[in-house]
């Protein structure tokens, strides 16, 4: 009897370990994200441009901010959020995500490119397609 609770114990824990690798870790700040949905998407819109944003934010997901597959990386537009605001301490604060919204959308997205906010209203993700 002893030996098969051992048994079981030993393979619980292996398998808890296994399981728990192969979670991927979420780096993306859901209040960042609700955020600039708030701010930006409108999927109700009859604009062309702003039909296609909110399709491209919905396919998008995490990468309008982040890159790749590892989402530790960032795009210009998630670096330049990321500069702004601190994920422990502002998430909670909403005034301080769309002041740095608002500001980051300001600023240049590429050398001589579009702002990050005229990129957004031309109906693009602001960190370019996803890769």
């Amino acid at each position: 009897m002893k030996r098969g609770r051992v048994l079981l114990v030993v393979t619980s824990v292996a398998v808890g370990i296994v399981l728990g690798g192969l979670a991927r870790p979420a780096f993306a700040i859901k209040q960042f994200q609700d955020e600039f949905k708030a701010v930006y998407v409108k999927p109700d819109s009859s604009d062309p441009a702003e039909k296609a944003l909110a399709a491209a934010v919905d396919t998008a997901k995490c990468n309008v901010c982040h890159k790749g597959k590892e989402k530790k990386e960032r795009n210009a537009y998630g670096e330049a959020l990321a500069d702004l605001l601190d994920k422990k301490e502002d998430a909670k604060n909403m005034e301080k995500i769309r002041k740095a919204l608002e500001t980051v959308a300001a600023m240049k997205s590429a050398d001589g490119g579009p702002t990050f906010g005229e990129l957004i209203k031309m109906g693009k993700l602001p960190g370019g397609p996803v890769e």
